[in-house]
């Protein structure tokens, strides 16, 4: 196996790409597609200040890496969740990575400072955990990037997440989320911009990126995500891949090219409508935002014992 550019031995094969790399193009390959992914959506402009929600995962990591390497002012993220072991493992993951790049990390532990960890929440909230998680972070993402002047906040979803995203999304024809669902969100009413830099980067490239670039992650799943119908979309739509290569790029960038302006206008027409949280001033379409409303049920509610591989925690 050759690699397309410079015929030496190749580490890794893109189907959807129908080539093979070695190191030093396969991480040349990566940057591009991140910088083509910025250029094209206008995600980061020059002197700009970002934040990336990090969570010692592969692709977070990956992508504080990349922005790093291309020059970009760009600073870490990273929510304390309370998950057990999992967690304790996450940080210390992201607080590695950035002592080797010597880079900025803020941290955010949720039961220090809001009261409650992820899985009493969301007892507590009588919330799904991953719906409990993402209100959480999405919130704390957005104060954060407000407070600290950031210009955009990263997050590291990638071409496997988008469109396994995207598959669910349209399955049950969930307008308002088919309307958000972008590589960019313009910063308005009380939010930054969110943007996503590698959704021209699946899955694999990314364990691979950071394989080839010696960055450690955490490889197990979150425990509370069982059962997470996102990861049956991801399985189906890899079947998919596996037969038709390039079926899930084809399908998230013809979604974006053919059929997201549709679901705008509803989602525009919402935005215009929030107010601001009489607690904390966030966006929102009620008097209390759905992140203070959780507080209030889950700050100082008696911790959940949850299994991680540790056992009980």
């Amino acid at each position: 196996m050759k690699c397309r550019v410079c015929r030496g031995p190749a580490i890794i094969d893109i189907r959807r790409h129908n080539a093979n790399f070695c190191a030093e193009h396969f991480l040349k390959l990566c940057r591009d597609q991140t910088a083509k992914a910025i250029a094209d959506f206008d995600m980061i402009l020059p002197g700009e200040r970002v934040l990336i929600a990090v969570s010692g995962g592969k692709d977070s990591l990956a992508l504080w890496d990349l922005l790093l390497e291309m020059g970009y002012d760009a600073d870490g993220l990273y929510l304390g969740l309370g998950i057990g072991d999992y967690s304790d493992d996450s940080g210390t993951y992201v607080r590695a990575f950035a002592e080797s790049r010597g880079a900025r990390l803020i941290e955010v532990d949720l039961r220090a400072e809001y009261g409650y960890d992820i899985p009493t929440g969301a007892r507590a909230a009588r919330r799904a955990p991953c719906s409990t998680c993402g209100l959480s972070k999405r919130h704390l993402f957005d104060r954060a990037a407000l407070d600290g002047g950031y210009d955009a906040v990263a997050t590291g979803h990638n071409l496997d997440d988008e469109a396994a995203v995207l598959l669910g999304n349209v399955l049950h024809w969930h307008d308002e989320y088919l309307g958000r669902q972008l590589p960019v969100l313009a910063a308005r009413n009380g939010f930054p911009r969110k943007v996503k830099p590698l959704v021209r980067l699946g899955e694999r490239e990314m364990a691979a990126y950071c394989v080839v670039r010696g960055i450690d992650y955490q490889v197990d799943e979150c425990p509370m995500a069982e059962g997470n119908r996102h990861l049956a979309y991801k399985d189906a739509l890899n079947m998919l891949e596996k037969r038709s290569p390039g079926a899930k790029h084809d399908f998230y960038f013809g979604f974006l090219a053919r059929a997201s302006e549709r679901f705008r206008t509803t989602i525009d027409a919402e935005q215009d409508a929030l107010l601001e949280c009489e607690r904390c001033g966030a966006p929102t379409p009620s008097e209390i935002c759905a992140f203070c409303r959780l507080v209030e049920k889950a700050a100082g509610a008696q911790p959940v014992t949850i299994t991680t591989r540790g056992g009980a925690v």
